[in-house]
């Protein structure tokens, strides 16, 4: 929450946490983030978040009580994008939904037993 609303530096913009890594003596921290925007707009929030570490630190360990406060190291996180991408891929590929359940009911239609009415008809 304190990379939104109480880092100033206009680089840090459209970041979003998705997960954090410790290290296995607590004193250091990988967070992986996501920044929406162009690879220059990722690199300049990056930039940004690094030379707000030790404010970032400093709120950590405010809220935290253990012996160390964990050195912050950012890391871009790719994910978010790659799932992004692959859906729109994936619309692109795949018919529309509309065309889909169209297609859909008409098989159904196709495979269903005549009605008691259609049958009395049919007589």
């Amino acid at each position: 929450m304190a990379i939104l609303t109480q880092v100033r530096d206009p680089r840090v913009r459209n970041v979003t946490v998705t997960h954090v890594e410790m290290d296995p003596d607590m004193r250091g921290a990988t967070v992986h983030v996501s920044v929406m925007g162009s690879p220059a707009q990722e690199e300049l929030a990056l930039r940004g978040l690094a030379s707000s570490a030790g404010f970032l630190q400093a709120q950590v360990a405010s809220r935290i009580e253990t012996r160390y406060t964990p050195r912050l190291k950012f890391k871009l996180d790719g994910g978010v994008k790659r799932s992004i991408e692959i859906a729109r891929v994936l619309h692109e590929v795949l018919p529309p939904a509309a065309a889909a359940d169209d297609a859909r009911a008409t098989a159904e239609a196709e495979d269903e037993p005549a009605t008691q009415e259609e049958e009395q008809e049919g007589v």
